[in-house]
């Protein structure tokens, strides 16, 4: 659904799983840090928050109880923020990546469209940042609509490349994919790049009823949200994505990153949407309403 008129809704990706304070120093570690972080965004303009669980050290965890913990303190600190939890995760079952999904029901949960390498390169480096594979088989990925639609959460189907967009259609033919977004992720090797022209070509693949935005990786993502903004979508920011503003500066927060996007989104004439428009613009309630047969 591309609706220039319609606000946009900015979601900010607050720590992420593979970066850490010796690339980034302000990314977030404890449950108040993630609060204190969700308040910045959210005073910048930020309605909905993507979260990756962590220890207070920085370890990246799929306990239920470090979720829980880092929720209750965003809530706590900002009630209106919409939440969204990942399910990405390597050498973990299905069960393991959706327990915290079952038990907290957040607004929305990741997945994501298939199987492949995620991996970043360093051409100063001439070597790998990080290298590695997503499982997701089809049947993975069924499993985990249902169980995200039986506890009312919205699925957001994370597409990096077109064969994942197209991996939608059957699914909602089987009736499983009702209500969902999709979310374009851009600049992954292993993915497409991050080339404003990709994001026109495969925003018009995804299907008429869903709200889609985009996520760009690194430094090019500036380039990506104004074209997003542009046509239509949605827009994600924050320190899982990218950690530099585009002066080329390193953000001291993520409420800097989501400054900008939402400068760049108003230069574009398209306003930002608060926290009861972004409910509505992604049909949450419609969503919570499939848990109960609705």
């Amino acid at each position: 659904m591309s609706n220039l008129n319609e606000k946009v809704v900015i979601t900010c990706a607050l720590s992420g799983a593979v970066a850490n304070r010796t690339q980034c120093p302000y990314i977030p570690y404890t449950p108040e840090e993630y609060a204190a972080e969700a308040k910045r965004a959210f005073e910048s303009g930020c309605t909905v928050v993507h979260i990756h669980a962590r220890r207070p050290d920085g370890t990246p965890s799929y306990l239920v109880e470090d979720f829980r913990n880092i929720v209750d303190a965003i809530k706590a600190e900002v009630p209106e923020m919409i939440i969204n939890l990942s399910t990405g995760a390597v050498g973990l079952t299905r069960e393991q990546r959706i327990a915290h999904v079952v038990d907290l029901k957040p607004d929305i949960a990741a997945l994501n469209m298939g199987t492949m390498n995620y991996a970043k390169y360093s051409p100063k480096r001439k070597n790998w940042v990080f290298a590695f594979e997503f499982i997701n088989s089809i049947w993975d990925i069924e499993y985990f609509i249902e169980n995200m639609v039986k506890v009312g959460t919205k699925p957001e189907c994370e597409c990096f490349d077109l064969g994942h967009i197209e991996t939608i259609y059957p699914l909602q033919d089987k009736g499983l994919l009702k209500i969902f977004q999709v979310s374009i992720i851009l600049g992954v090797v292993g993915g497409a790049s991050a080339d404003p022209r990709n994001l026109v070509y495969l925003s018009t693949k995804v299907p008429k009823d869903a709200q889609w935005g985009v996520i760009g990786i690194s430094r090019e993502q500036w380039a990506l949200v104004m074209q997003a903004a542009l046509i239509g979508g949605n827009v994600r920011v924050g320190f899982e994505d990218n950690f530099y503003l585009p002066n080329g500066e390193m953000a001291k927060s993520n409420g800097e990153l989501v400054e900008a996007a939402a400068k760049i989104v108003k230069m574009v004439g398209r306003d930002i949407a608060t926290p009861e428009e972004a409910r509505k613009i992604l049909r949450l309630d419609e969503a919570r309403a499939l848990a109960n047969g609705g």
